[in-house]
């Protein structure tokens, strides 16, 4: 599966500070009073986006194992394949649900939504922090994980510019061990001795 690309800038104990580069993303923005409801509601709302509900009905295949490739409309579609991860930022009480969009394309080529929930949004490029854990993706888990993060970062002096983020890699039926989750959040950086990631 493709995957976002960034640069390594810093490994430290606790976690990794990575710049990604411009980037395009589909998402959509609900409410978050119950976070794994609003994450549910969100993937399959930008995945009626990727299986066709756009005006060129275009499938923008998730490549497995995520999910099996599907294409949809009478006549033949173009397939896209979606990159991983899928992320979920929380904002005072609303959620954004974003999945990358493949870097063949771009914000003039992309289908456009039908589905007014869904918007392409073009992300500047970013320097984030990322604590990278496996197992399974739960509410509590992440909280402490996002701590655990932010509680280095205060740490070592490193400021913190934007809202936590959770990124999933893998589809709920991916034994636990090979699991890959992350929690991120943007930050101030100076970029050096960059090594390739991804």
């Amino acid at each position: 599966m493709e995957q976002a690309e960034y640069s390594v800038i810093k490994k430290a104990k606790a976690y990794e500070i990575r710049n990604y580069p411009r980037h395009i993303v589909a998402q959509t923005t609900l409410d978050a009073s119950d976070e794994d409801q609003a994450l549910s509601r969100g993937f399959s709302i930008v995945a009626g986006y990727i299986f066709g509900r756009n005006r060129k009905k275009q499938g923008i295949a998730m490549t497995a194992p995520i999910m099996a490739q599907k294409s949809i409309g009478s006549s033949p579609s173009e397939v896209m394949a979606m990159t991983a991860p899928v992320i979920a930022t929380k904002t005072g009480t609303s959620q954004t649900i974003s999945f990358g969009m493949p870097h063949s394309y771009t914000l003039s080529t992309l289908p456009i939504p039908t589905d007014p929930r869904v918007r392409i949004v073009e992300v500047p490029s970013q320097t984030v922090a990322v604590l990278r854990f496996s197992g399974y993706r739960s509410k509590p888990r992440i909280r402490v994980m996002r701590k655990k993060l932010l509680a280095a970062l205060e740490n070592d002096g490193i400021t913190i510019t934007g809202e936590m983020s959770y990124a999933g890699y893998n589809a709920p039926w991916t034994p636990p061990w090979m699991i890959r989750n992350e929690v991120m959040v943007q930050v101030l950086q100076k970029t050096d001795n960059n090594t390739r990631g991804g």
